[in-house]
């Protein structure tokens, strides 16, 4: 996709969306931290439902640590993976209390050294909390990138990099949002909506989908 069409790509999306944001539910850096690592091979919507009773009375590292192991599994045991889940968080908050005042550090490589944070995790953290202009490479991203032409890569980090490199001002702090957004709901892994699709023109999918029969 050429420098222009990737600007007028954006451009539709911000119309359509113009302030995009995570669809995880959280209160403060610390709440957010820990619902990117709960989200990991789960749904926003199932992580938002197991942290609405939990963000109420746990809003900092050390309240965590108050609750403890088992009083956080039992707040999230519908999401998937949650005993490792909840061993990751226990741990990543005595880091945060001991070594860091109980502040998430603004900072993408010390984010990385926490227990259960990964490079998508570090990047949602420090672009939704600290407004930075990095690039979470999730699976709806990585189909959109490579599908559309937009960011192809063989890999996730690649796919990353290349949006890096890609993506113009003033869209590299909203795009990652964009970017989940029209994978989840418009260009989605199966089937995707071409038909209602408001970067049809500009992407390189084809055959362009249908829409079903009586629509």
């Amino acid at each position: 996709m050429k420098r222009e069409a990737i600007f007028e790509f954006f451009r539709r999306l911000a119309e359509d969306n113009p302030s995009p944001q995570t669809e995880l539910e959280f209160g403060n850096t610390y709440q957010l931290l820990v619902a990117v690592v709960l989200s990991a091979q789960a749904t926003d919507v199932g992580v938002n439902k197991a942290t609405r009773a939990l963000f109420e009375t746990v809003k900092t590292p050390q309240q965590m640590l108050d609750l403890g192991e088992e009083g956080l599994k039992q707040h999230i045991k519908t999401i998937g993976l949650f005993n490792g889940k909840a061993k990751n968080v226990i741990a990543l908050s005595e880091i945060l209390v001991r070594e860091h005042g109980g502040e998430v550090p603004a900072d993408r490589d010390v984010l990385t050294t926490l227990p259960g944070v990964g490079r998508k995790t570090a990047n949602v953290v420090m672009n939704c909390a600290f407004g930075a202009e990095t690039f979470a490479v999730d699976t709806h991203i990585f189909r959109v990138g490579n599908r559309t032409g937009l960011a192809k890569g063989k890999t996730v980090l690649a796919v990353e990099k290349a949006l890096e490199k890609k993506v113009p001002q003033p869209f590299r702090v909203g795009a990652h949002h964009w970017l989940i957004l029209h994978g989840r709901y418009i260009c989605k892994a199966r089937r995707p909506e071409c038909w209602r699709c408001p970067v049809a023109d500009l992407c390189a999918y084809k055959p362009k989908s249908e829409p079903p029969k009586g629509k």
